[in-house]
């Protein structure tokens, strides 16, 4: 019951607000169905493999996602999206919780100069990364993105960001075969001014994180669909020690109606948790370095799918390097719209010899409505 009242709560107050600003507009009656989006998205899987030493064989919900969209005129509109998911931990372990991962107002700017279509996210709201990261690699279904993997940070968090587009947009015709989102000509940018921590975690110190990505389409005629990106973010460890953290990521992606190639690298000190640290003396943050490699290839009009994605990541000890590199291919089918189906394989390496190699056999399906 607690959980359903959660669920409905953002709908109720959505609608109450659009009750009083409907009643402000000299009594007009209100029209709860306008400009309400309500939008479902779901990974369920069944998995099997070998985790520390321990196999495992299950049906699993990985991840649940109930969005409620509300405009509310042509500057201000609102969002709140709760995540749902299966307590791993604590009284409550094989529970499916619910928490809020997005709430946020929106305002939407008037285009000026290279600047499209800029608009805020005040509130909980999209950090500047991983949500671009996300619609390019469509395939949040099998696990995290890289830097959300690895630990850095994750994708949401209290605060307030500035995001726009650059030059305009492209085509429809790439648009609708290619990528509709983040189709700047000349690119696009998010900067913002977060707690740190993240969506799931509270407020620990003082400290602000600065966060950015800077991507620039140079060749919008010819190749329209490479793009280099920079992301990077400074702060300090959502800890009482508050440990200084910082990151840089370039980033090159290229797509087209067939073929999905990326490559990334990361060099950086920390994370925004304030744990990764080199011990619990100094804490002083922990040096780290990566790259991911990932490529979508599309068969039979985009009905099916080749994936590969490859991650290596070193953490930095003063006495030893710990490495983990990550393999993972799969073949997905996309014939019915909104429904994606995912056979994979993800294989972890461990350099360290305490840790045994693990490993899954999965598969996975997203539907979202």
């Amino acid at each position: 019951m607690k959980n359903l009242k959660f669920l409905l709560f953002p709908l109720i107050a959505t609608l109450f607000l659009d009750t009083m600003i409907a009643q402000t507009n000299k009594g007009e009656k209100a029209d709860h169905s306008s400009d309400l989006d309500i939008e479902m998205q779901w990974f369920l899987s069944y998995l099997s493999g070998k985790e520390n030493d321990k196999t495992f064989n299950e049906f699993v919900l990985k991840r649940g996602y109930v969005t409620i969209k509300k405009k509310i005129n042509k500057t201000f509109s609102g969002r709140i999206t709760n995540d749902i998911t299966v307590d791993k931990e604590g009284d409550g372990e094989g529970d499916v919780k619910v928490r809020v991962k997005y709430l946020y107002l929106k305002a939407q700017l008037p285009s000026f100069g290279v600047f499209h279509k800029p608009y805020f996210e005040f509130g909980l709201v999209h950090r500047p990364w991983l949500d671009f990261e996300e619609h390019v690699n469509f395939y949040r279904v099998q696990g995290t993105m890289f830097v959300e993997r690895n630990d850095i940070l994750n994708s949401a968090d209290y605060g307030i960001v500035l995001f726009s587009l650059l030059g305009g947009e492209l085509d429809d015709h790439y648009k609708k075969t290619v990528n509709k989102n983040y189709a700047g000509r000349y690119g696009s940018f998010a900067v913002g001014v977060v707690n740190g921590g993240g969506y799931h975690a509270r407020e620990k110190n003082k400290n602000k994180s600065l966060e950015s990505r800077l991507t620039i389409r140079p060749f919008h005629k010819i190749f329209p669909g490479l793009q280099f990106s920079y992301n990077g973010a400074l702060g300090k460890g959502n800890t009482v020690e508050a440990p200084n953290w910082y990151y840089n990521l370039g980033y090159i992606s290229y797509e087209s109606s067939h073929l999905i190639l990326t490559g990334s690298y990361f060099n950086g000190k920390g994370n925004s948790k304030g744990s990764a640290i080199k011990d619990t003396i100094s804490f002083e943050a922990l040096p780290q370095n990566g790259y991911s490699l990932f490529g979508e290839w599309k068969l039979f009009e985009s009905q099916i799918s080749i994936i590969g994605r490859y991650d290596y990541f070193t953490k930095e000890f003063p006495s030893a390097d710990f490495t983990t590199k990550r393999t993972i291919a799969g073949l997905a089918f996309n014939s019915i719209p909104g429904i994606k189906i995912l056979l994979d394989y993800d294989f972890l390496d461990y350099s360290e010899k305490t840790r045994k190699d693990s490993y899954l056999f999965e598969l996975a399906v997203e539907f979202k409505y």
